[in-house]
């Protein structure tokens, strides 16, 4: 797996595209695909709100969108007007798309706060008792 400080770098790259016009809070996202690949995201925000799509969503589906399904981590890292600031945990939508493609006991969750910190979760700690695809088998 890349190193933690590599996906840092990719997720705070990707932060710096963000489209955040209304919130000035800016995301970003690099997605460890099972593959080697890293899948950058970013939020972009909409005028009407709900259309907005967060960064790790961006990520995950650009990597759906070319086939990859297999995932090992993801960094996220945010800030207002793109300084970070503390860690910037995913939403519950994103956990629920994080819960759709990944083994909740072994995808890892990083999350950084621009200081040279971070922790890594797992999506399990993040979102216990997650509603998955087994759940409709």
């Amino acid at each position: 797996m890349l190193q933690a400080k590599e996906l840092i770098e990719q997720a705070v790259d990707a932060m710096h595209r963000a489209y955040a016009p209304y919130s000035h809070f800016k995301v970003g996202a690099a997605l460890l695909a099972k593959n080697g690949r890293v899948y950058q995201g970013c939020n972009i925000e909409n005028a009407a709100y709900t259309p907005s799509n967060c960064a790790e969503r961006t990520a995950f589906f650009k990597a759906v969108s070319e086939g990859v399904k297999e995932f090992e981590a993801i960094c996220i890292v945010g800030g207002k007007d793109g300084v970070l600031s503390g860690f910037t945990a995913p939403c519950g939508v994103c956990r629920q798309v994080m819960r759709e493609f990944c083994d909740p006991k072994e995808f890892k969750i990083i999350l950084a706060d621009g200081t040279g910190h971070y922790e890594t979760f797992t999506l399990e700690e993040l979102f216990p008792m997650g509603f998955g695809p087994a759940d409709l088998a």
